[in-house]
């Protein structure tokens, strides 16, 4: 990535490369007089609100607690059919104003709105919209460097000093176990390589330690913590920009896979078609959207290291004990008025992003599934039950022997899903791979375990899994189970019909009993 700005060169974001003054004196280089806040989208969480509540999927929720009540309510929340998002307000102990959102993703038709994807309202189509745009956003997010504004919403208010106090913001304790207050869960933690351009904006937990501190846990191997470890190891100190509110696409992005070397603003920029607008921070020269909510910057030092957790993690679990992270202390705080923190708590699922986790895993084993050669895939789903990876569903038309094996051990082994794939399982056409009482009847009465259930050992796991406690590996490997849910491709001709209406039969009494339906 680089930050264009009035030379065109390449901005390293030292300690001093812009204060905001400088900044609202540049151009954009090559188009004359034409300022930058007149170019690139600044992730404004506001617009979307706006368009999320007129399509009637956006509910506010006046006078909840922080201390576990809001949490709650929005578990329960993404629980239930049709959940909309979460506008908290007038949350106990903060004023009028000092906002939180939860469940932004928790929809098809709001996936599909963050991800630019039109109007769908279920998630097969979501996925069939966002087949092979992966691909195309990483081929093109090049062509969209960031570009720097002169100016943006975030700047209404900015502190340092003394008058520094994190602890304005309604940081909620999510659950009855958590180790603390997580300021930062639907967040945008943007760092730099020592030694390189490379900007890396990730989602990574962020605990509230004091009014001036925050603690970042980074899992080893990310992005953000090879950034990290490099400063570490060189004796420098760590610059941290922290975005705790912007348009749910930020921290959407900022939470999947991107290649290693390439910024996450760029992919954003090829999403939305044009480049994202961005401030850079006073102290660190770091890149944040002109329009974020929140925003934090400071420095995380050597040798400083504290207490941090636990947390619930993506499966539904608590990994163990409380460890220990970087601490990352806070110079500086950008804010808008009425400020909305962004919130996206993990747990057992659904959680408030397991849904959009489940929808782009999903787009993306299908993709990897054709591209293997698999032929008559009809649809992929990565189960919410299992955190979008440790349960996965492929309905095929079989067309040869051995079919449905071949399928099943390409999903369980290709590049997007061999990470925690515990179970993978294959099911006819006729089976909506989506709904685990179809699937699980499929699995009841068209597999034979001695026949169907292929086990595969030392596959690919996580220290991250519930079930390493009880692995005898020091490694991160765990067993897989591959389960042949289709009828035996060598009695298809004389397999037991179905009994139970047929598709035609049913879309024509809804349509004449909808009423009733």
């Amino acid at each position: 990535m680089s930050l264009r700005d009035v030379s065109g060169d390449r901005c390293r974001g030292e300690v001093g490369c812009a204060t905001l003054a400088a900044l609202s004196r540049h151009r954009i280089s090559g188009v004359g007089e034409v300022t930058r806040s007149e170019q690139g989208n600044p992730l404004d969480l506001r617009a979307w609100l706006e368009a999320t509540r007129r399509s009637g999927e956006l509910k506010d929720v006046v006078g909840a607690d922080w201390n576990l009540e809001l949490g709650a309510i929005s578990e329960l929340n993404v629980k239930r059919a049709a959940a909309p998002a979460l506008l908290f307000d007038e949350i106990a102990g903060y004023p009028k104003g000092f906002r939180v959102l939860t469940c932004s993703t928790s929809s098809p038709a709001r996936l599909a709105s963050i991800l630019r994807l039109g109007n769908h309202s279920n998630h097969h189509a979501v996925v069939q919209a966002l087949r092979g745009k992966p691909a195309e956003w990483q081929a093109q997010a090049s062509g969209f460097d960031p570009v720097i504004a002169d100016a943006g919403p975030v700047l209404d208010n900015v502190s340092g000093g003394e008058s520094l106090d994190l602890e304005i913001f309604p940081a909620p304790l999510w659950h009855e176990h958590d180790g603390g207050r997580y300021i930062g869960t639907g967040c945008c933690v943007v760092t730099r390589d020592l030694d390189s351009d490379w900007v890396n904006v990730g989602t990574y937990r962020v605990q509230l330690h004091d009014n001036r501190t925050v603690g970042l846990d980074m899992v080893p191997g990310k992005h953000g913590a090879i950034q990290y470890d490099k400063h570490m190891q060189a004796g420098e100190p760590f610059p941290v920009v922290i975005v705790l509110g912007c348009d749910p696409l930020g921290y959407l992005i900022s939470g999947i896979e991107i290649p290693f070397g390439m910024c996450e603003y760029n992919y954003i920029g090829a999403i939305l078609g044009e480049p994202v607008s961005v401030l850079k921070g006073e102290l660190t020269g770091l890149p944040f959207p002109a329009a974020a909510e929140i925003v934090i910057e400071g420095y995380a030092h050597v040798g400083d290291v504290r207490p941090e957790g636990p947390f619930g993690e993506f499966h539904g679990y608590y990994p163990g004990k409380a460890g220990t992270a970087p601490a990352v202390k806070i110079e500086r705080i950008y804010y808008r008025d009425d400020p909305i923190l962004m919130g996206s708590p993990p747990g057992k699922p659904p959680n408030d992003y397991s849904y959009s986790k489940a929808v782009m895993r999903s787009a993306l084993l299908f993709d990897a599934l054709q591209a293997a050669g698999v032929p008559d895939v009809e649809a992929v789903w990565a189960h919410e039950i299992g955190g979008a990876r440790m349960f996965n569903v492929v309905a095929i038309k079989q067309r040869y022997a051995g079919h449905s094996k071949q399928a099943g051990h390409i999903l369980n082994q290709c590049g997007a899903g061999a990470y925690m794939s515990r179970y993978s399982i294959v099911v006819d056409e006729d089976i909506d791979p989506s709904d685990l009482q179809e699937v699980m009847w499929a699995v009841a009465t068209r597999s034979d375990p001695t026949m169907d259930i292929d086990i595969i050992q030392r596959g690919m796991g996580s220290k991250n899994d519930p079930m390493f406690v009880a692995y005898p590996y020091d490694a991160p490997l765990s067993s897989k189970a591959v389960i042949d849910a289709c009828r035996p491709y060598d009695h298809l001709h004389d397999f037991p019909a179905v009994a139970e209406a047929s598709k035609a039969l049913c879309d024509q009494t809804r349509k004449k009993w909808k009423d009733l339906f």
